[in-house]
């Protein structure tokens, strides 16, 4: 765990205040015990996929806006996502009374894009980098005024979504290690943060995609490093193409994060079927990644005796989980 100037960093009262803030309109989750052959330490995970939304994206997106001014809830709101964070600023606004508009990719899920128009927003197209859809945003908000939520570089951000750290410690005080998904950092930050900020000794790890791995590059190196989206998008977790974590998330993770480690396709594909069989949860490929990683990078998580994953998302497309059961049946 790297050192920072701890300073420019969030409190626990930032995540206590959060964690008040959105009671009601996110999901307290529960942890639902994953039985696994072979596995000896006791694992549970976090099933952020039972959100009203599917994903946790609700928690950070909801703290942000229930914060703004009538006069910004007037002016509506605009942000860039694949999806999950989409439907967050989608629902929050529509719960503050807001229009609000997103920015998504060309190759954004359906389903994603279906379930965030159903919420009331407007969707705006454009190519599949996540810099082409973070360009387009602030372009639009220059042109109508509209109010930023960023995904995940913003304090408030980052807070509501570390309420999910807050949770599995007070649920399960005895847990020894966390891994969440990691893309643009804001899940893994806030978890770290809060987490850190409640008990020392609990290790948090990242877990990524090796084929979208910016942030275990900048995290091993020390510097912020930025993937093109022709690599990022490789991945099968459309949640977890990001192509850079972002300033404050970094700078979180830097304080915070005991490790990032990296997956494969096939390892991500299994997990899904294991969260699907071993604990009738339903995930997205992007919420499979941290069980991933305690299936199949056990040596390089021990010690833990009480481990934690983070179900991110459960928003599959029904193309997707249909292909990777029937890997299943052809085992």
């Amino acid at each position: 765990m790297a050192s920072a100037t701890t300073s420019t960093l969030l409190t626990l009262s930032d995540f206590r205040e959060a964690q008040a803030r959105i009671r009601g309109v996110a999901a307290r989750t529960p942890l639902v015990r994953l039985l696994v052959p072979g596995l000896d330490a006791e694992t549970y995970v976090k099933a952020e996929g039972l959100q009203p939304i599917g994903s946790f994206k609700l928690r950070g997106a909801y703290n942000k806006i229930a914060q703004l001014a009538q006069e910004d809830r007037r002016r509506g709101v605009i942000t860039y996502s694949s999806g999950n964070h989409a439907q967050g600023v989608a629902y929050a606004a529509r719960a503050v009374g807001a229009k609000a508009v997103i920015v998504m990719p060309s190759n954004a899920p359906e389903v994603k894009k279906r379930a965030t128009a159903a919420l009331g927003a407007e969707i705006v197209e454009v190519g599949p980098a996540s810099s082409d859809r973070k360009l387009k945003a602030e372009e639009l908000q220059a042109k109508y005024g509209y109010l930023m939520i960023p995904p995940y570089d913003d304090e408030q951000i980052i807070a509501g979504q570390g309420t999910c750290g807050l949770e599995i410690v007070e649920d399960l005080p005895d847990v020894d290690l966390i891994l969440a998904p990691v893309s643009g950092g804001g899940l893994l930050s806030g978890i770290a943060t809060a987490v850190k900020h409640l008990n020392s000794a609990i290790r948090v790890i990242g877990v990524e995609p090796e084929l979208a791995a910016d942030a275990h590059e900048s995290f091993r190196s020390g510097r912020l490093t930025a993937w093109p989206a022709d690599m990022t998008s490789r991945t099968l977790c459309d949640g977890l193409r990001t192509q850079s974590l972002g300033r404050r998330n970094f700078e979180h993770i830097r304080a915070y994060v005991d490790d990032i480690i990296t997956v494969s396709e096939a390892e991500i594909r299994e997990a899904m079927r294991v969260l699907l069989f071993g604990a009738r949860l339903t995930p997205e490929p992007s919420g499979a990644a941290s069980t991933a990683g305690v299936l199949f990078h056990r040596e390089e998580l021990l010690p833990f005796r009480k481990v934690v994953v983070v179900m991110s998302g459960g928003n599959v497309e029904p193309e997707i989980l249909t292909s990777v059961l029937a890997e299943q049946q052809r085992k």
